[in-house]
């Protein structure tokens, strides 16, 4: 398959993630466990509608922890990643463009993610049900939860794996736990794009989303990197 058709794929499957899921968090009226539903849909749907075309990583730290895995060339890394970041940023304005069309005015967090007291106060405050986790705790958090998702990943995906046909359904479930386990806290990242697109269309007159993004991008990444090479620990290929 060539690279441009895999980028397309990544493209619109990343697309597809940020609308869907974070369009569910802004629009849905459905709580924490309807968008952690949410995010964990377009992800099996996704893996069964492109996941023969590109893999359907939709994540640059999927990506990320597939190149340490040494499954990918750093080459078709890179422009996986440009391909998800344009994915999600037109997601993201494209939720823009129904924010402003349902006259909803002011952005405010816009499904960002986000820590701390600021974050809380920007959600509404203690009634939301976020917690106002410490830039250390939402570091762990992140890095924590993306390497057991890459981990769930590199391991359904192994060309070992007996049930591959699964792959898609293990990977979207794991999402769902994730995101159960940590919205109330980040409102879940594990993935820099989808991160990226909701912070430039945040209101940064509410909060620093740009501020905090770096979090989400790095901590991401290390949980991936992690993983990549934890996996060939203990999941050695046979020489």
């Amino acid at each position: 398959m060539k690279i441009t058709n895999k980028m397309l794929a990544e493209c619109l499957g990343t697309f597809v993630l940020v609308l869907g899921g974070c369009g569910t968090a802004l629009f849905g009226h459905v709580g924490f466990i309807g968008v952690a539903i949410a995010f964990g849909l377009t992800v099996i749907a996704m893996a069964y509608g492109i996941g023969h075309v590109s893999g359907a990583h939709l994540n640059p730290a999927v990506s990320f922890g597939v190149w340490v895995n040494g499954r990918m060339s750093l080459k078709d890394m890179l422009l996986y990643w440009v391909a998800q970041i344009v994915g999600a940023v037109i997601a993201g304005a494209v939720l823009l463009c129904i924010w402003n069309a349902a006259g909803k005015g002011a952005t405010g967090v816009f499904a960002a993610n986000g820590y701390g007291a600021e974050f809380l106060a920007a959600n509404g405050g203690d009634g939301s049900g976020y917690l106002a986790v410490s830039c250390g705790g939402a570091f762990l958090v992140e890095a924590l939860l993306t390497f057991v998702f890459l981990m769930v990943i590199l391991g359904v995906t192994d060309d070992r794996h007996q049930n591959g046909k699964f792959a898609g359904l293990a990977i979207g479930l794991t999402l769902v736990l994730i995101h159960l386990i940590s919205i109330p806290l980040t409102n879940t990242s594990v993935n820099p794009a989808r991160s990226i697109s909701q912070a430039l269309f945040s209101d940064c007159a509410t909060w620093s989303a740009c501020g905090q993004l770096w979090l989400f991008i790095v901590a991401p990444l290390v949980g991936a990197a992690v993983a990549g090479l934890f996996y060939k620990c203990v999941a050695p290929k046979e020489k």
